[in-house]
């Protein structure tokens, strides 16, 4: 169905258009971009998140129960930065950085409320 040159989507079919969602998030700087070395500090955790954001979102739209999001140990900026965001979307039930054998404590648990 067309409408004045825009295209409706059926909402119900949204999924079939998304990537599928990871139960693991990389926000390792290295990971998302070959341009990292040219970029500000700013740009960099500014990329990390939207690209944590995104992640969220699909991760919502699929209704997966939750997600593990790694950040790295370093100074600690980017962890605080995740924590901060997560704080603030509520489809968030609750989220932990813990000891894991796999990430250390560069990670964080992700659970999702529906």
């Amino acid at each position: 169905m067309r409408t004045k040159g825009y295209k409706v989507y059926d909402a119900g079919k949204v999924k079939e258009f998304l990537p599928p969602a990871r139960s693991v998030i990389d926000l390792h700087i290295e990971k998302l971009t070959d341009a990292y070395s040219t970029m500000s500090n700013f740009e960099i955790l500014t990329l990390q998140l939207a690209e944590l954001e995104k992640w969220i979102d699909i991760a919502v739209a699929h209704r997966q129960a939750d997600m593990i999001v790694i950040h790295g140990m370093g100074t600690g900026k980017l962890r605080e930065e995740v924590h901060e965001l997560l704080k603030t979307r509520r489809e968030v039930k609750h989220f932990y950085n813990q000891y894991d054998s796999r990430f250390g404590f560069g990670a964080t648990q992700v659970f999702f409320k529906y």
